[in-house]
């Protein structure tokens, strides 16, 4: 790679994947400014060529998504039957399904960094490697204990989902990124919709275990596709990997997700859940504590404390319980019998079809989203989404006597869903810096998670409470079915109040800018505070439309104009501190500027003209 080096010996990464020149600019109020020593950039690049990302990288990595979303429906239309497939305890089948939760909530933050480090493309291999052998290990028993094994070697590939997300922002160029993003985290979605009807048709017609089977088929067929056509990204963070902080958050989600998961058969005032749930509090807090302290943390804790990134993680576990109570409700609504009086009397199949519209609108919204976001923000396309979604709750409370209905429902909730989700990987990608995105998304997903974990829980305790006993079985009411769609309407609202706190359009991915047309000029006496100037050519003349980006400590843009006919420009910065001032125009040499802004105005010029150093690393 190449970098550059200051006067004054600090090193900074080009955030432009080539060497820019650097040199003493000088700042009209406190003197020479690169006389100021920058903090290093957390971003790097390999010396690894790069292949040109071709048309399929999209479709592919949308693919991988969907292959990997499968894994956490791919048993639901079996799940009655399992205490008589594996010949045991309902409580105890029940662990096929909680072991693959917790091992996707565990592996994706952790996938994530590894990523970040040692290359995101090789990472998404080794994920859907683990899954195929999960699913291989679960197709030849029906001995519990081997089950849960496989199962949880499949929670592993949730991974997958930041990696993917992690490919598209290192690979796409801006125009196209948050297209391909929002394809990217609707295809959870997608994938668990349609693994319904498909996994309800192969269980209703061959052997449970060719389940397992077609899901090692989907997962060799998406590495067969990522090795051919997906590029593995030059771009690597620095640092090591956080060994200590992994165990740490393993086990502190492990032991907050299990109560959660099985709190309804344990009690949830049992000294067992409760004492979990302590303990994970414990682990928790010491885990931040020793990630505040560490160079390189798995998870950048002040990074993540960000309002953007907080309101943004806390919004998504919103989302996530949305999202899973529809999948948890209208499957048995149209499953049970009519004799029950809360039951449509549908195949198995013919309840899958019902339900597969909620994943096929997701897919379609994302196109939907991309015009959205362009021209309103992905958080205005976020507030729109959990609109849509809470109307569709709201109406389906009333739409439940019918099968058109729940289609009407699943449609619905689809298109809100399907906008949701494809806003929030474009709020974190805005927020963080490009090194850390794999670990950021990671941490995202794992976020909609714990609101799919608390969803299932929940929406469980209110359907077994709200059951009535029919022929000596425990059968689910309308009354059931209506409360959770209440409770989900209130987890929209929920999410409302926190999207409504998020900062507006001018600190997203809108400061990415990647053109000129997205670098607006502003007019110098607008920016009362930040840095100004003019930028310059030989001999003092001034250069009109150059590039000026705004770049921070941690490597992310925080700002990018155009200068003005006259040369000048002005820049707001988001906080004091240590920037790289980077300027582009046709017909000049690229240049880049240390400076250092402490609250108040700062008049910086930037001449195209005068040469600068760079070197090797």
């Amino acid at each position: 790679m190449h970098v550059l080096r200051l006067p004054a010996g600090g090193i900074v990464a080009s955030a432009y994947g080539v060497a820019l020149p650097v040199h003493r600019t000088h700042d009209r109020h406190h003197g020479p400014t690169s006389a100021r020593r920058p903090h290093p950039m957390a971003l790097t690049t390999t010396d690894l060529p790069a292949r040109r990302p071709s048309g399929a990288v999209v479709p592919v990595l949308a693919f991988v998504g969907i292959v990997v979303a499968v894994m956490q429906t791919l048993l639901v239309p079996v799940i009655k039957d399992l205490p008589q497939l594996l010949d045991t305890a309902p409580s105890n089948a029940t662990w096929v399904l909680t072991s693959t939760l917790l091992a996707g909530a565990v592996a994706t933050p952790i996938m994530g960094r590894l990523g970040d480090l040692y290359g995101k493309r090789r990472m998404l291999i080794g994920s859907l490697s683990v899954m195929v052998v999960g699913a291989v290990i679960s197709a030849v028993t029906s001995e519990l204990l081997t089950m849960i094994v496989g199962r949880t070697l499949q929670g592993f590939a949730m991974g997958a989902i930041p990696l993917g997300i992690g490919l598209m922002r290192d690979m796409l160029p801006r125009e196209r990124l948050g297209s391909a993003m929002a394809l990217m985290s609707s295809s959870i979605g997608v994938g668990g919709g349609l693994a319904l009807p498909g996994a309800a048709l192969i269980a209703q017609h061959a052997n449970w275990h060719a389940l397992f089977y077609a899901a090692a088929g989907l997962g060799v067929l998406a590495i067969v596709l990522a090795l051919a056509v997906v590029p593995e990204s030059t771009m690597r963070a620095k640092g090591t990997f956080d060994l200590p902080g992994a165990l740490g958050l393993s086990a502190g989600l492990i032991l907050f997700l299990l109560p959660i998961t099985k709190g309804s058969d344990w009690g949830w005032s049992s000294g067992t859940t409760l004492g979990l749930f302590g303990a994970s509090a414990v682990v928790l807090l010491l885990w931040g504590v020793m990630e505040l302290r560490v160079k390189a943390p798995l998870v950048d804790l002040r990074t993540t404390a960000r309002r953007e990134v907080l309101l943004t993680n806390l919004a998504s576990i919103m989302v996530g319980v949305s999202f899973y109570v529809v999948s948890l409700v209208l499957p048995q609504l149209l499953q049970l019998p009519t004799a029950t009086g809360a039951g449509l009397g549908q195949s198995m199949v013919v309840a899958g079809l019902a339900v597969a519209p909620l994943g096929l609108t997701m897919m379609f919204t994302a196109p939907v989203y991309a015009r959205l976001s362009a021209r309103f923000g992905p958080k205005t396309t976020l507030i729109i989404g959990l609109l849509v979604i809470g109307a569709g709750y709201g109406g389906g409370i009333g739409l439940m006597d019918a099968v058109w209905q729940t289609i009407l429902t699943s449609v619905i909730l689809g298109a809100g869903i399907g906008l949701a989700y494809s806003s929030l990987p474009a709020l974190i990608v805005g927020a963080v810096p490009a090194s850390e995105t794999g670990a950021a998304n990671g941490l995202n997903t794992l976020m909609r998670s714990v609101g799919t974990s608390v969803s299932s829980a929940v929406i469980g305790m209110v359907l077994a409470n709200s059951a009535v006993e029919v022929n000596g079985v425990a059968v689910p009411t309308m009354h059931g079915f209506r409360l959770s769609f209440l409770i989900a309407t209130g987890a929209v609202l929920v999410g409302l109040l926190l999207a409504f706190g998020l900062p507006g359009r001018r600190t997203g991915l809108r400061l990415r800018a990647g053109s000129e047309e997205q670098a607006a000029p502003a007019p110098a006496e607008q920016v009362l505070s930040g840095f100004r100037g003019r930028v310059v050519g030989s001999g003092g003349a001034p250069v009109a439309r150059a590039k000026v980006t705004l770049i921070d400590r941690r490597g992310r843009q925080a700002g990018a104009t155009l200068s003005a006919e006259d040369g000048s420009y002005a820049l707001a910065v988001p906080a004091a501190g240590p920037y790289v001032l980077a300027a582009l125009a046709t017909g000049h040499g690229p240049l880049a500027s240390a400076a250092t802004h402490a609250g108040d105005e700062r008049l910086v010029d930037l001449d195209l003209a005068l040469p600068g150093e760079t070197v090797p690393a």
